[in-house]
């Protein structure tokens, strides 16, 4: 015990005397000092937060993968519910919106939160993200689940461009190389499907895969501004008027358009459990997704997801017992190598942006970031 206290103190001592040396020696240049430690603090480039950046890239790449098996259980139970002849997109994903708003709306309210941001972007927000998810639950109607699920990489270079001219994200060669990798990877899985003829339609596929595309593309218009909302704003704050939004927005829409799909439906535990397990996942999806969204951005989420395709084969082999082609394994292997790629460096823009980063985290909702939230929805360019 007592070797190892004066382990510890030595190793102490040895970094306290290593932070005197560098900072005398950045004293003797003012200008120097100034800018050194600036770029140290900024560039990562001391070892203390060297550390700190490849902890949050361990932890984007753990939560990006929680998100994308969730997003896999969501779809299953999905398909499930569409082969029992439940078809009520809307209703599906209400439940979810409710728990939002309930939970994260109490928060607030114990907190007595000041509210950050205008309620209508909120409220625009809640709209495409409710109208993204009807998309989506509608496909499944008409197209395979392995089709919904390969063409969501569209939203890949939907967010690319959203964040680089809402967001100013700049992506440096080797990220933009993860990307091509990670494509490379649903490609492959497009060429199992078809080499093992396992690639089931539905009864109208094209319709299907446009519901997709759209659905990908509202959603990446949905990611772009929570990411935006939550480092200028406040994660609970979004979480809440997301969901008192969205869980109004869909009461209307059932109302209107799924009145008599509901009362069609014959309320078994079948019919239910499904129900509240969609509602519980959709609630931890969200809730975990503004986590990854602030710590490493839209790109990196959508990225994540892409290996939603393989996790539903692990599901298909195990609870299914269905088998599947040797291509899906290394598609599987070419989308991980891609995330780990993009998430491996970043470009020098970025890293010199990291003080600018750190002060929209501290300042409040003002004005000024007001009027760049209502540019980045209306589709202006700032």
């Amino acid at each position: 015990m007592y070797s190892f206290c004066c382990h510890n103190v030595f190793l102490i001592n040895l970094y306290i005397n290593y932070l005197k040396f560098n900072i005398i020696k950045l004293a003797n240049d003012s200008v120097g000092y100034r800018k050194g430690l600036t770029f140290s603090l900024l560039s990562g480039s001391d070892p203390f937060f060297s550390e700190i950046k490849k902890k949050e890239t361990l932890i984007g790449l753990v939560l990006g993968q929680i998100l994308s098996l969730l997003s896999t259980s969501i779809g299953f139970t999905t398909s499930e519910l569409v082969r029992k002849g439940i078809n009520a997109p809307t209703s599906q994903s209400f439940l979810g919106y409710v728990l939002l708003a309930i939970v994260y709306g109490s928060i607030m309210l114990y907190r007595r939160s000041v509210i950050k941001a205008k309620w209508y972007y909120y409220f625009l927000l809640a709209l495409v993200d409710v109208e993204g998810n009807f998309l989506v639950v509608k496909a499944f109607q008409y197209t395979s689940m392995t089709s919904v699920m390969l063409l969501d990489c569209w939203a890949i270079p939907c967010v690319l461009v959203l964040t680089w001219v809402f967001l100013k994200t700049r992506y440096s060669l080797m990220k933009i190389s993860g990307v091509a990798v990670c494509i490379i990877g649903v490609v492959m899985v497009v060429f199992s499907d078809v080499h093992a003829g396992d690639r089931a339609g539905g009864r109208n596929p094209v319709k299907g895969d446009f519901l997709v595309i759209a659905a990908s593309t509202l959603y990446a218009f949905s990611n772009t501004s929570e990411e935006f909302l939550v480092k200028k704003a406040d994660r609970v704050e979004l979480m809440s008027f997301v969901g008192l939004f969205g869980a109004i927005i869909g009461a209307i829409q059932i109302s209107i358009f799924e009145r008599d799909a509901l009362n069609a439906i014959h309320w078994s535990t079948e019919a239910v459990l499904p129900y509240i397990g969609i509602a519980i996942g959709l609630f931890l999806f969200y809730s975990i997704l503004t986590v990854l969204l602030k710590t490493n951005g839209t790109a990196m989420f959508t990225l994540s997801l892409l290996t939603s395709d393989m996790w539903a084969v692990l599901i298909r082999i195990f609870a299914y017992h269905e088998k599947v082609d040797w291509l899906y394994y290394l598609a599987f292997a070419t989308t991980a190598i891609g995330l780990i790629i993009y998430s491996m460096k970043e470009n020098d823009q970025e890293s010199k942006r990291g003080g600018e980063v750190l002060d929209v985290q501290r300042k409040p909702f003002d004005e000024e970031g007001g009027d760049s939230l209502r540019a980045s929805l209306v589709g202006a360019s700032t």
